[in-house]
């Protein structure tokens, strides 16, 4: 049996779009050797209520992904990103200046999407972008 491979998924505060994409990873790629987690790079930034974003939860219950029992966000730390065989921050423009400040030995291996949080993006456009780069995704992987 092949040995599960780490994708970490990245965003500011493990909140709303780092958090959809475990969720929808995990569900569509179950038949695949990878399995996602997510960290926060800065959390605290904003002042989140609950351990998930209510639009997370809202959309995935839309596609039918369960969200039982979430958790709460957790920061990235750098087993994190040791443990991870493909890294992918939901943002270059917001996440780049994270990673070279906090884990600059990791600025080569990650991979940057254009997902603005809600204050840089609406909704409507967030969450098909996120879909979008997901399906493509695991379709990409072996």
């Amino acid at each position: 049996m092949n040995k599960s491979k780490t994708i970490l998924f990245l965003c500011t505060g493990n909140y709303f779009r780092s958090r959809f994409a475990e969720y929808y990873f995990n569900h569509f790629a179950s038949d695949l050797p990878w399995k996602a987690e997510s960290r926060g790079l800065a959390l605290g930034t904003y002042n989140n209520v609950g351990p998930i974003s209510s639009y997370t939860e809202r959309e995935l219950a839309k596609l039918g992904i369960p969200a039982n029992n979430p958790r709460f966000p957790i920061s990235a730390k750098e087993d994190d990103f040791e443990k991870a065989d493909k890294i992918i921050a939901l943002s270059k423009t917001e996440h780049e200046p994270m990673i070279l400040k906090n884990f600059p030995k990791w600025k080569d291996t990650v991979s940057y999407w254009d997902v603005g949080d809600i204050d840089a993006m609406s909704l409507s456009d967030a969450f098909p972008m996120m879909e979008k780069h997901l399906s493509e995704l695991i379709k990409s992987l072996p």
